[in-house]
């Protein structure tokens, strides 16, 4: 115990006295003031009690140590989780943007708005007027809370309640998913160094708007963002901020999603990605009436593991249609229970995650979001949306430079002209 020279009340548990001069030395270590007791048998007494404030104080410098030796990126912006054991070198760089916001006139799905009755036409969550679809136009009037997808929770589970779609719903969904590409593809166009992933997010929110469509990730669940930017150790659901992209980076933008270099990158981070496009094509090219599900994972896992990577296990492919995610659930990995057979009129998403080492293991940062590799490695995506004809399908979301393959044809819809 070191010593004082003014008087203050005692810090002991329940005691009245003025302190002495005892001071606790392991508070004057930390910086804390006027830790002073009575006496020493005061201070034992209380020792169970009062060791708590150091572990407070501890932890506020470790916090305050590792920002400042870790600085999240330019001035005026922070990393939020200081203390969270990170996989790799990629921090977040706050605060976030403020949420943008939707004009007049777009439809919202179900998500869209928190804790008020909102009433819109809506299909799909997206606008019909636009896609020049107003027979399908249907009035819905729900409660929305904290973002939740309450309609997609509704459905049942199972194989019986896969949708098998329309030839007008199947039209719809042609220029649904040409809206999503050619955004992307104008997302991507805005990828280099020092560009940030809120930036991107303005672009695909902008473009998604004009083309009045609703950008689907918006407040899904409380995702705050429009898109997900999900950048070398993030393996999805990566959330735009104020970080700069950089020289040798790569970059997955989700929904729908494709992985991008940023500039010049590393030999294995060209072969992560191009191993992982391969496998989804490899995939594709089965989908026809008839392949078990199970085939595409079955496709996909070898042609990874082969160069040294890992499928993960964690996230899926889905149906898509009138919700955002229904059956049926698509495995990108071996899995002889996964059940079921393609048949025509299906509309699905195949999107493999692949890291770029043999662990398919997952963490999660803090935000509630964000999904890494457990090892630091690097992961990459890519996913199309396929609708199955009666002689094979077809690649809703395709590329313009794709190149059919197997039973796999390109998108018949035009381009809407979003871009």
């Amino acid at each position: 115990m070191s010593t004082v020279t003014q008087s203050l009340p005692c810090q002991g548990l329940n005691c009245n006295k003025d302190a002495s001069r005892l001071e606790c030395p392991k508070c004057k270590e930390l910086g804390i003031q006027n830790s002073v007791f009575c006496d020493q048998a005061c201070f034992k007494k209380s020792w169970s009690s009062h060791k708590n404030v150091h572990k407070a104080a501890s932890s506020k410098l470790a916090a305050l140590a590792a920002a400042l030796s870790d600085p999240a990126g330019p001035p005026g912006t922070h990393n939020p989780f200081p203390t969270h054991r990170f996989t790799g070198a990629l921090r977040p760089v706050y605060p976030l943007s403020p949420r943008r916001q939707i004009r007049e006139g777009v439809a919202k799905p179900d998500w869209a708005d928190d804790g008020v009755w909102a009433t819109a036409k809506t299909w799909w969550g997206v606008s019909v007027a636009a896609m020049r679809s107003p027979r399908l136009t249907l009035l819905s009037s729900v409660l929305v809370v904290n973002g939740i997808p309450r309609e997609e929770q509704k459905l049942a589970r199972g194989l019986a309640s896969i949708d098998i779609h329309t030839p007008e719903q199947i039209e719809t969904m042609r220029r649904i998913s040409r809206v999503g590409r050619e955004v992307l593809d104008l997302a991507a166009s805005h990828i280099k160094p020092g560009v940030t992933t809120d930036e991107i997010d303005k672009v695909v929110h902008d473009a998604t708007v004009a083309a009045g469509a609703y950008p689907s990730p918006l407040n899904y669940h409380k995702f705050p963002k429009s898109v997900c930017t999900s950048i070398n150790e993030v393996i999805c659901h990566g959330i735009p901020d104020k970080r700069p992209l950089e020289e040798g980076d790569i970059i997955n933008l989700d929904d729908l999603n494709a992985t991008y270099p940023v500039g010049q990158i590393s030999a294995d981070s060209a072969r992560l990605i191009r191993t992982t496009r391969a496998s989804l094509d490899a995939a594709i090219a089965l989908c026809k009436p008839g392949t078990p599900f199970r085939d595409i994972g079955g496709a996909i896992e070898p042609i990874c593991t082969k160069e040294g990577f890992s499928v993960v296990r964690t996230y899926t492919g889905h149906g898509v249609g009138k919700q955002f995610h229904q059956d049926p659930t698509i495995l990108h990995f071996n899995n002889a229970r996964s059940k079921g057979v393609m048949k025509p009129g299906m509309i699905f998403t195949i999107e493999p995650m692949v890291n770029g080492s043999p662990s398919f293991h997952v963490d999660h940062w803090p935000d509630d979001w964000t999904a890494v590799t457990r090892d630091g490695a690097r992961s990459a995506q890519f996913e199309e949306t396929i609708l199955i004809t009666d002689d094979g399908c077809e690649v809703l979301t395709a590329a313009g430079d794709w190149v059919e393959v197997g039973h796999a044809k390109k998108p018949k819809a035009a381009a809407t002209g979003c871009a």
